[in-house]
C-alpha cells in the first residue's frame, strides 16, 4: 500500500503557505506543486545533527527528480538551534556541505506549517507529536500529508526512499 492511501481528500494542501527562508526571502510553498517534499525540524547542537549528512545525500541523489528537502532550523528542544541565519548558514555548508532549502528560524507551536504538519484536523491524516530535533515529514506532489517520522528515523530509512522513488 502506497504511503497516502488515507489521506483526506477535504485537507488543505501544504502549498497554502508562504514561508521566510533563512535569508529573508519570501517562499511559496506552492512553487513544490509537483514535487515531493520532506520537511525536517534541524539544530546545529543536537545529537541528531550529523542527519545533516543523510539529508544531503538525499538531496543530491534525488535532485533533478522532483523531491525537495526544506530544513526549518528550530531552537524549541534544548536550546539546540541559537545560532543567527548566517551562523546556521554558515554551520550547515562549512560542517555538511547543505544546498537544500532552509528557512527562518521556527517554533513548532507558532509556525503555521507546524500546526498543519501535526494536526490531523488540518493536514487530514494525522496528529503528530513532534518531541525533538529532527522529525521528518513527507508531502506529495499534490501538497498532502503522507507521512510522519520521529527523529530517530535517519532520512535515508528504506521506507522514505522507497517512497520518494515510488516503490
Amino acid at each position: 500500500m502506497a504511503l497516502g492511501f488515507f489521506a483526506s481528500v477535504n485537507a488543505q494542501s501544504i502549498h497554502q503557505f508562504k514561508v521566510k527562508t533563512l535569508d529573508g526571502k519570501d517562499f511559496d510553498m506552492a512553487s513544490l506543486k509537483g514535487k515531493k517534499v520532506m520537511i525536517v525540524n534541524t539544530a546545529s547542537e543536537c545529537g541528531f545533527t550529523p542527519q545533516y549528512k543523510e539529508l544531503e545525500e538525499l538531496n543530491k541523489k534525488y535532485a533533478g527528480k522532483n523531491f525537495v528537502i526544506i530544513g526549518f532550523p528550530c531552537n524549541d528542544f534544548g536550546g539546540q538551534e541559537p545560532g543567527s541565519p548566517g551562523e546556521i548558514r554558515e554551520f550547515c555548508t562549512k560542517n555538511y556541505g547543505v544546498t537544500f532549502s532552509l528557512m527562518e528560524k521556527c517554533t513548532i507551536a507558532g509556525s503555521a506549517v507546524y500546526q498543519w504538519l501535526t494536526k490531523k484536523d488540518q493536514n487530514g491524516v494525522e496528529d503528530a507529536l513532534v518531541k525533538w530535533n529532527f522529525n521528518k515529514f513527507l508531502i506529495d506532489e499534490n501538497g498532502k500529508y503522507v507521512k510522519h517520522y520521529p527523529s530517530k528515523t535517519l532520512p535515508t530509512d528504506e521506507e522514505i526512499t522507497n517512497w520518494i522513488e515510488g516503490k
